[in-house]
């Protein structure tokens, strides 16, 4: 994977944030190449907390993602060019307990390192290492039109995850 990618700081990432995860979206993916799950998100930033760059995403409980998460130290946030929207979109309707969401999506999983899997057709990749993880309580809400994301109750629980490598895919 490293040959088609190179390792950048996270301080040299020229993308707008804001676009990326809100518009373009995210897979999250945690787990083994032999045993992961990858879920789109349009929820998470990037930053920096105790002095690391940092990436933060939230997982509700009932979502597959969750289990290899909360059983992983690690994870992968892959990012993608708008040719792999509807890949997007099935990753975020199809949840890896029924079937291969990667064959459906058309995407091709990767691990370079034990751990963290992302996406050969990725054009950048941010690797995490977990440093803090904090279920949403409502009643921490401040603003309690917050509440209407919750209908079931199923307050989502967020990961942050220092950034350990950040790779951006090679331009041909």
């Amino acid at each position: 994977m490293t040959e088609e990618f190179d390792e950048i700081s996270p301080n040299e990432l020229t993308d707008n944030i804001f676009r990326l995860i809100g518009d373009e979206w995210m897979l999250i993916t945690a787990g083994t190449l032999g045993n992961c799950n990858t879920m789109t998100a349009s929820w998470g930033g990037t930053g920096i907390l105790w002095h690391k760059p940092v990436a933060t995403c939230v997982v509700r409980p009932t979502r597959y993602t969750y289990e290899f998460l909360e059983a992983s130290e690690t994870f992968t946030l892959s990012f993608f060019s708008e040719e792999y929207r509807k890949a997007l979109e099935i990753c975020g309707k199809k949840s890896g307990r029924d079937g291969d969401k990667f064959e459906a999506a058309g995407i091709t999983p990767v691990e370079e390192k034990p751990g963290l899997v992302s996406f050969q057709e990725a054009r950048l990749v941010l690797e995490c290492r977990k440093l803090y993880v904090h279920d949403l309580q409502p009643d921490h809400f401040v603003d309690p039109s917050l509440d209407k994301f919750y209908p079931n109750k199923d307050y989502h629980r967020m990961y942050i995850g220092e950034i350990t490598r950040c790779l951006v895919k090679r331009r041909s």
